[in-house]
């Protein structure tokens, strides 16, 4: 399964991607989509068309984005949140399903705990993935999405298959 993770943002939203087989994690793919500060709608197609590139050159089965905290800043956070949107809007275009995490359950999954700082997520990622050569902080953030949504897919496949077996047990 390859699976795309991403980290919203206006300037740059980070993407990454990983394939999984069984419980191996294998580095495909990391980048930063850039926007340029001017006026909202033109900088949110090009985040679109960069994106939807890394959509069609990779092909993931599924992807995940990390949730949107808010803060003090009511227009940063709005702003924010249509960045999110087109990180949504453009595996959904593809007909991928796509997860969202809390930042902190991503945090939790790869590092352990709930409020870990970049640089701790940034070693993580580096030993969940071997030899990784990552772009920058906004693409590490997107494999650590990615590697949590890998981790919670797993999880609900084995939940699936004891449901399955204890279904097919007679409730055993």
């Amino acid at each position: 399964m390859r699976v795309l993770g991403i980290d919203p943002g206006l300037r740059n939203l980070g993407w990454g991607v990983i394939d999984v087989a069984g419980s191996r994690l294998t580095h495909v793919a990391n980048g930063i989509c850039h926007s340029q500060s001017g006026d909202l709608a033109p900088r949110l197609l090009t985040l679109h068309e960069q994106l939807t590139e890394v959509v069609r050159r990779y092909a993931p089965d599924t992807a995940a984005v990390e949730l949107t905290f808010v803060n003090k800043d009511g227009v940063a956070t709005l702003k924010l949140g249509q960045a999110r949107g087109i990180a949504l809007l453009v595996p959904a275009q593809a007909g991928l399903t796509v997860g969202e995490y809390a930042p902190n359950a991503v945090k939790k999954t790869v590092v352990g705990v709930g409020h870990a700082a970049k640089a701790q997520i940034d070693h993580m990622v580096r030993l969940h993935l071997p030899g990784v050569d990552v772009a920058g902080p906004d693409a590490a953030d997107a494999l650590a999405v990615a590697i949590c949504h890998a981790h919670h897919m797993q999880s609900a496949g084995r939940f699936e298959a004891a449901l399955a077996r204890a279904t097919a047990g007679g409730g055993r």
